[in-house]
Protein backbone atom coordinates (compact mmCIF):
# COMPACT_ATOMS: atom_id res chain seq x y z
CA UNK A 1 0.00 0.00 0.00
CA UNK A 2 2.49 2.26 0.85
CA UNK A 3 4.49 1.83 -2.67
CA UNK A 4 1.02 1.86 -4.78
CA UNK A 5 0.84 5.67 -3.09
CA UNK A 6 4.20 7.29 -4.06
CA UNK A 7 2.87 10.01 -6.31
CA UNK A 8 0.25 11.42 -4.20
CA UNK A 9 0.49 14.90 -3.63
CA UNK A 10 2.61 16.20 -0.73
CA UNK A 11 0.92 18.14 2.29
CA UNK A 12 2.54 21.33 1.40
CA UNK A 13 4.00 22.69 -1.79
CA UNK A 14 6.72 25.14 0.30
CA UNK A 15 10.40 23.70 0.92
CA UNK A 16 10.14 21.37 3.29
CA UNK A 17 13.11 19.82 5.81
CA UNK A 18 13.94 16.25 4.84
CA UNK A 19 12.08 13.11 5.41
CA UNK A 20 15.77 12.39 8.17
CA UNK A 21 15.65 15.48 10.08
CA UNK A 22 11.24 15.67 9.93
CA UNK A 23 11.76 12.10 11.78
CA UNK A 24 14.25 13.03 14.47
CA UNK A 25 11.93 16.05 15.05
CA UNK A 26 9.09 14.03 15.19
CA UNK A 27 10.39 11.76 17.56
CA UNK A 28 11.62 14.58 20.02
CA UNK A 29 7.75 16.00 19.46
CA UNK A 30 6.61 12.45 20.30
CA UNK A 31 8.92 12.02 23.35
CA UNK A 32 7.98 15.48 24.91
CA UNK A 33 4.45 15.68 24.20
CA UNK A 34 2.82 12.26 23.63
CA UNK A 35 4.63 10.10 25.80
CA UNK A 36 2.74 11.93 28.31
CA UNK A 37 0.31 9.39 27.41
CA UNK A 38 2.25 6.78 28.22
CA UNK A 39 2.78 8.33 31.70
CA UNK A 40 -0.65 8.94 32.22
CA UNK A 41 -2.00 5.58 31.09
CA UNK A 42 0.82 2.96 31.59
CA UNK A 43 0.61 0.21 33.77
CA UNK A 44 -2.01 -2.31 35.74
CA UNK A 45 -3.34 -0.08 38.05
CA UNK A 46 -5.19 3.08 38.05
CA UNK A 47 -3.23 6.13 36.59
CA UNK A 48 -2.53 9.35 38.35
CA UNK A 49 -5.94 11.06 39.20
CA UNK A 50 -7.99 8.55 38.84
CA UNK A 51 -11.39 8.26 40.55
CA UNK A 52 -12.08 5.80 43.73
CA UNK A 53 -14.35 3.53 42.25
CA UNK A 54 -16.41 1.40 44.66
CA UNK A 55 -16.64 -2.39 43.93
CA UNK A 56 -20.17 -3.86 41.70
CA UNK A 57 -22.85 -4.68 43.34
CA UNK A 58 -23.81 -8.25 42.64
CA UNK A 59 -26.89 -8.87 40.69
CA UNK A 60 -28.14 -12.61 40.81
CA UNK A 61 -30.09 -12.20 37.45
CA UNK A 62 -26.39 -10.79 35.70
CA UNK A 63 -24.06 -13.26 37.46
CA UNK A 64 -24.94 -16.32 35.90
CA UNK A 65 -22.59 -17.59 33.77
CA UNK A 66 -23.41 -16.54 30.46
CA UNK A 67 -22.60 -18.23 26.93
CA UNK A 68 -19.75 -20.78 27.44
CA UNK A 69 -17.10 -21.37 24.86
CA UNK A 70 -18.08 -22.50 21.23
CA UNK A 71 -17.68 -22.75 17.45
CA UNK A 72 -16.11 -19.24 15.64
CA UNK A 73 -18.91 -17.16 15.63
CA UNK A 74 -20.80 -15.85 12.43
CA UNK A 75 -17.59 -12.93 11.72
CA UNK A 76 -15.33 -15.75 12.16
CA UNK A 77 -14.32 -14.83 16.01
CA UNK A 78 -13.94 -17.49 18.92
CA UNK A 79 -14.98 -17.38 22.22
CA UNK A 80 -11.94 -19.49 24.30
CA UNK A 81 -13.44 -18.77 27.36
CA UNK A 82 -15.13 -16.61 29.70
CA UNK A 83 -14.59 -15.24 33.58
CA UNK A 84 -16.39 -13.79 35.71
CA UNK A 85 -14.65 -10.69 37.51
CA UNK A 86 -17.38 -9.86 39.83
CA UNK A 87 -21.08 -9.18 39.67
CA UNK A 88 -22.15 -8.14 36.16
CA UNK A 89 -18.29 -7.69 35.47
CA UNK A 90 -17.18 -10.60 32.82
CA UNK A 91 -13.84 -11.38 30.88
CA UNK A 92 -14.06 -12.77 27.63
CA UNK A 93 -11.00 -14.05 25.61
CA UNK A 94 -11.37 -14.14 21.64
CA UNK A 95 -9.75 -15.51 19.28
CA UNK A 96 -9.62 -12.92 16.18
CA UNK A 97 -8.19 -14.11 13.14
CA UNK A 98 -7.93 -10.45 12.24
CA UNK A 99 -5.78 -9.24 14.86
CA UNK A 100 -3.66 -12.61 14.35
CA UNK A 101 -4.03 -13.76 18.54
CA UNK A 102 -6.24 -13.76 21.60
CA UNK A 103 -8.07 -10.55 22.62
CA UNK A 104 -9.38 -9.64 26.09
CA UNK A 105 -12.76 -7.82 26.21
CA UNK A 106 -14.98 -6.76 29.49
CA UNK A 107 -18.17 -6.96 29.08
CA UNK A 108 -20.64 -5.79 32.17
CA UNK A 109 -24.03 -7.61 31.63
CA UNK A 110 -27.61 -5.66 31.50
CA UNK A 111 -28.97 -6.46 35.06
CA UNK A 112 -32.17 -7.92 33.28
CA UNK A 113 -29.73 -10.22 31.25
CA UNK A 114 -31.11 -13.88 32.49
CA UNK A 115 -34.20 -12.76 33.51
CA UNK A 116 -34.99 -11.36 30.27
CA UNK A 117 -33.93 -13.88 27.69
CA UNK A 118 -36.34 -12.91 24.31
CA UNK A 119 -34.61 -9.12 24.62
CA UNK A 120 -32.12 -7.76 22.79
CA UNK A 121 -29.72 -5.64 23.71
CA UNK A 122 -28.22 -2.14 22.86
CA UNK A 123 -24.54 -2.24 22.83
CA UNK A 124 -21.98 0.79 24.53
CA UNK A 125 -18.69 0.81 23.16
CA UNK A 126 -15.84 1.81 25.30
CA UNK A 127 -12.54 2.53 23.72
CA UNK A 128 -9.27 2.50 25.94
CA UNK A 129 -6.72 4.96 25.25
CA UNK A 130 -2.79 4.97 24.36
CA UNK A 131 -0.80 2.37 26.33
CA UNK A 132 -4.07 1.09 28.21
CA UNK A 133 -5.85 -1.37 28.45
CA UNK A 134 -9.55 -3.09 27.94
CA UNK A 135 -9.93 -2.94 32.48
CA UNK A 136 -9.09 1.09 32.14
CA UNK A 137 -12.80 2.13 32.23
CA UNK A 138 -14.26 -0.15 35.42
CA UNK A 139 -10.33 0.52 36.63
CA UNK A 140 -10.89 4.07 36.79
CA UNK A 141 -14.37 4.99 36.61
CA UNK A 142 -17.91 4.55 37.69
CA UNK A 143 -18.95 2.71 34.76
CA UNK A 144 -20.57 -0.24 36.81
CA UNK A 145 -22.76 1.59 38.94
CA UNK A 146 -23.25 4.26 36.15
CA UNK A 147 -24.48 1.86 33.70
CA UNK A 148 -26.48 -0.78 36.04
CA UNK A 149 -30.17 0.46 35.15
CA UNK A 150 -28.81 1.02 31.83
CA UNK A 151 -30.58 -1.84 29.66
CA UNK A 152 -27.77 -2.47 27.35
CA UNK A 153 -24.66 -4.27 26.90
CA UNK A 154 -21.11 -2.24 28.10
CA UNK A 155 -18.33 -3.81 26.27
CA UNK A 156 -14.76 -2.16 26.67
CA UNK A 157 -12.70 -4.22 24.21
CA UNK A 158 -8.88 -4.00 24.07
CA UNK A 159 -7.10 -1.97 21.19
CA UNK A 160 -3.56 -2.54 21.99
CA UNK A 161 -1.29 -0.32 23.41
CA UNK A 162 -0.80 1.77 20.65
CA UNK A 163 -3.39 0.18 18.06
CA UNK A 164 -4.62 3.12 16.65
CA UNK A 165 -8.06 1.84 16.05
CA UNK A 166 -7.15 0.81 12.42
CA UNK A 167 -6.54 -1.89 10.49
CA UNK A 168 -2.36 -1.74 10.09
CA UNK A 169 -0.88 -1.90 6.48
CA UNK A 170 1.42 -4.80 7.87
CA UNK A 171 0.28 -5.88 11.40
CA UNK A 172 -3.13 -5.92 13.41
CA UNK A 173 -6.28 -5.43 12.21
CA UNK A 174 -8.00 -4.05 15.13
CA UNK A 175 -10.76 -2.29 13.06
CA UNK A 176 -11.68 -5.34 11.53
CA UNK A 177 -11.86 -7.39 15.10
CA UNK A 178 -14.07 -4.38 16.80
CA UNK A 179 -16.87 -3.43 14.04
CA UNK A 180 -17.26 -6.87 12.37
CA UNK A 181 -15.59 -10.08 14.26
CA UNK A 182 -16.72 -8.64 17.58
CA UNK A 183 -20.34 -7.17 16.84
CA UNK A 184 -21.13 -10.91 15.10
CA UNK A 185 -19.99 -12.32 18.48
CA UNK A 186 -22.15 -10.35 20.31
CA UNK A 187 -24.93 -10.98 18.34
CA UNK A 188 -24.95 -14.48 18.42
CA UNK A 189 -23.67 -15.00 22.08
CA UNK A 190 -25.13 -11.98 24.47
CA UNK A 191 -28.19 -11.04 21.95
CA UNK A 192 -26.82 -7.83 21.03
CA UNK A 193 -29.21 -5.66 18.86
CA UNK A 194 -27.84 -3.65 16.03
CA UNK A 195 -28.18 -0.06 17.94
CA UNK A 196 -24.64 1.12 19.07
CA UNK A 197 -23.13 4.15 20.28
CA UNK A 198 -19.31 4.61 21.10
CA UNK A 199 -16.97 6.84 23.18
CA UNK A 200 -13.34 6.75 23.62
CA UNK A 201 -10.52 8.43 25.97
CA UNK A 202 -7.30 9.90 24.31
CA UNK A 203 -6.21 7.21 21.52
CA UNK A 204 -9.95 6.36 21.72
CA UNK A 205 -11.62 9.06 20.62
CA UNK A 206 -9.59 8.91 17.87
CA UNK A 207 -11.02 5.39 17.80
CA UNK A 208 -14.65 6.73 18.66
CA UNK A 209 -14.66 9.34 16.00
CA UNK A 210 -13.03 7.04 13.25
CA UNK A 211 -14.82 4.16 13.47
CA UNK A 212 -18.24 6.53 13.39
CA UNK A 213 -17.10 8.50 10.43
CA UNK A 214 -15.69 5.52 8.68
CA UNK A 215 -18.90 3.22 9.11
CA UNK A 216 -21.70 6.30 8.69
CA UNK A 217 -24.80 4.95 10.66
CA UNK A 218 -22.87 2.35 12.36
CA UNK A 219 -23.12 4.61 16.04
CA UNK A 220 -25.97 6.78 16.87
CA UNK A 221 -23.63 8.78 19.15
CA UNK A 222 -19.79 9.22 19.35
CA UNK A 223 -18.16 10.99 22.19
CA UNK A 224 -14.59 12.02 22.34
CA UNK A 225 -12.52 12.86 25.70
CA UNK A 226 -9.47 14.17 25.23
CA UNK A 227 -9.32 12.37 21.76
CA UNK A 228 -6.56 12.54 19.21
CA UNK A 229 -8.87 14.07 16.59
CA UNK A 230 -6.07 16.09 13.87
CA UNK A 231 -2.99 13.82 13.27
CA UNK A 232 -2.01 16.28 10.37
CA UNK A 233 -2.60 19.67 12.56
CA UNK A 234 0.90 20.95 11.59
CA UNK A 235 3.92 19.70 9.76
CA UNK A 236 5.28 18.42 12.81
CA UNK A 237 1.85 16.49 14.12
CA UNK A 238 2.13 12.96 12.09
CA UNK A 239 5.83 12.99 13.55
CA UNK A 240 4.79 13.13 16.48
CA UNK A 241 2.38 9.85 16.23
CA UNK A 242 5.52 8.16 14.55
CA UNK A 243 7.56 8.87 17.37
CA UNK A 244 5.27 7.42 20.01
CA UNK A 245 4.60 4.27 17.75
CA UNK A 246 8.73 3.48 17.49
CA UNK A 247 8.60 4.45 21.66
CA UNK A 248 6.03 1.63 21.73
CA UNK A 249 8.65 -1.01 19.86
CA UNK A 250 6.29 -1.07 16.57
CA UNK A 251 7.36 -0.23 13.10
CA UNK A 252 6.34 3.31 12.17
CA UNK A 253 5.68 3.51 8.92
CA UNK A 254 3.45 0.08 9.75
CA UNK A 255 0.15 2.03 10.66
CA UNK A 256 -0.84 4.37 8.09
CA UNK A 257 2.32 4.47 5.91
CA UNK A 258 4.80 6.96 5.32
CA UNK A 259 2.42 10.71 6.00
CA UNK A 260 3.69 11.93 2.86
CA UNK A 261 3.70 9.11 0.67
CA UNK A 262 0.44 7.73 1.79
CA UNK A 263 -1.48 11.10 3.00
CA UNK A 264 -4.55 9.48 1.80
CA UNK A 265 -4.00 6.75 4.16
CA UNK A 266 -3.75 8.92 7.02
CA UNK A 267 -6.75 11.04 5.73
CA UNK A 268 -8.87 8.14 6.04
CA UNK A 269 -7.88 7.65 9.69
CA UNK A 270 -7.57 11.21 10.72
CA UNK A 271 -11.11 12.37 12.39
CA UNK A 272 -10.33 16.02 11.43
CA UNK A 273 -10.70 14.98 7.19
CA UNK A 274 -13.28 12.75 7.85
CA UNK A 275 -15.67 14.96 9.81
CA UNK A 276 -18.31 15.58 6.62
CA UNK A 277 -18.86 12.03 7.30
CA UNK A 278 -19.84 12.64 10.91
CA UNK A 279 -23.14 14.50 9.74
CA UNK A 280 -25.56 11.58 10.79
CA UNK A 281 -24.00 10.62 14.11
CA UNK A 282 -24.66 12.92 17.43
CA UNK A 283 -21.32 14.33 18.76
CA UNK A 284 -19.47 14.35 22.29
CA UNK A 285 -16.36 16.63 21.65
CA UNK A 286 -13.88 17.40 25.16
CA UNK A 287 -10.78 18.85 26.24
CA UNK A 288 -8.95 20.27 28.54
CA UNK A 289 -6.29 23.12 28.30
CA UNK A 290 -3.61 21.39 30.34
CA UNK A 291 -4.02 23.80 33.07
CA UNK A 292 -4.02 21.99 36.60
CA UNK A 293 -6.82 22.66 38.61
CA UNK A 294 -8.82 21.31 42.11
CA UNK A 295 -9.04 17.51 40.62
CA UNK A 296 -5.21 17.46 40.32
CA UNK A 297 -3.13 16.60 42.97
CA UNK A 298 -1.23 19.42 44.77
CA UNK A 299 2.05 18.88 42.89
CA UNK A 300 0.74 18.85 39.22
CA UNK A 301 2.36 20.88 36.72
CA UNK A 302 0.58 21.96 33.33
CA UNK A 303 0.31 19.51 31.46
CA UNK A 304 1.87 19.60 27.62
CA UNK A 305 -0.28 16.51 26.21
CA UNK A 306 -3.39 17.28 26.91
CA UNK A 307 -2.66 21.42 25.58
CA UNK A 308 -1.47 19.66 22.49
CA UNK A 309 -4.46 17.60 22.21
CA UNK A 310 -6.60 20.88 23.03
CA UNK A 311 -5.26 22.34 19.85
CA UNK A 312 -6.38 19.39 17.97
CA UNK A 313 -9.44 19.56 19.26
CA UNK A 314 -10.33 23.39 18.84
CA UNK A 315 -9.38 22.92 15.37
CA UNK A 316 -11.75 20.02 15.28
CA UNK A 317 -14.81 21.57 16.74
CA UNK A 318 -14.69 24.77 14.21
CA UNK A 319 -14.91 22.37 11.65
CA UNK A 320 -17.62 20.66 13.11
CA UNK A 321 -19.21 23.54 13.44
CA UNK A 322 -18.71 24.65 9.68
CA UNK A 323 -20.42 21.61 8.68
CA UNK A 324 -23.36 22.24 11.36
CA UNK A 325 -23.12 18.71 12.77
CA UNK A 326 -24.71 17.90 15.99
CA UNK A 327 -22.74 18.40 18.86
CA UNK A 328 -22.15 19.08 22.57
CA UNK A 329 -18.70 20.18 23.15
CA UNK A 330 -17.04 20.95 26.33
CA UNK A 331 -13.46 22.66 25.65
CA UNK A 332 -12.84 23.50 29.56
CA UNK A 333 -10.27 24.87 31.63
CA UNK A 334 -8.59 24.29 33.63
CA UNK A 335 -8.01 20.40 32.71
CA UNK A 336 -4.74 17.72 32.28
CA UNK A 337 -4.67 14.33 30.87
CA UNK A 338 -6.17 12.26 33.65
CA UNK A 339 -9.22 10.06 34.44
CA UNK A 340 -10.81 12.71 37.39
CA UNK A 341 -11.46 14.90 33.96
CA UNK A 342 -12.56 11.83 31.67
CA UNK A 343 -15.17 10.61 34.86
CA UNK A 344 -16.87 13.91 34.86
CA UNK A 345 -17.06 14.35 30.95
CA UNK A 346 -18.75 10.44 31.32
CA UNK A 347 -21.43 11.66 33.39
CA UNK A 348 -21.47 14.86 31.57
CA UNK A 349 -22.46 12.65 28.11
CA UNK A 350 -24.29 9.97 29.75
CA UNK A 351 -27.33 11.44 28.73
CA UNK A 352 -26.75 11.63 25.20
CA UNK A 353 -24.99 8.01 25.66
CA UNK A 354 -27.98 6.93 27.08
CA UNK A 355 -30.38 8.70 24.55
CA UNK A 356 -28.70 6.83 21.86
CA UNK A 357 -29.11 3.73 22.87
CA UNK A 358 -32.56 3.91 23.25
CA UNK A 359 -34.64 6.64 21.20
CA UNK A 360 -35.49 6.46 17.75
Amino acid sequence: MGTGMASTPRLQTKRRPSSTVRYRQGLVIGLVVLMGLYAVACGGTAPSGSVSVAGPTSTASASQSPPSARPPATGGAQLVSTHQVDGRAWDLTVRSPAVGTDVHVRLLLPSRFTSAPDERWPVLYLLHGCCDSYVSWTRSTDIERLSRELDALVVMPDGGKAGFYSDWISGPHWETFHLQELPSLLEERYRANDRRVVAGVSMGGLGSLGYAARHPGMFTVAASFSGIVNTRLAAGESQAYLGLLQSQGEDPHGLWGDPDADVDVWRAHNPYDLAEKLAGTRLYISAGSGQPGPLDSADATFDQTESALRAENEVFVRRVRELHIDAQIDLYSPGTHKWVYWQRELHKAWPLLSDGLHDG
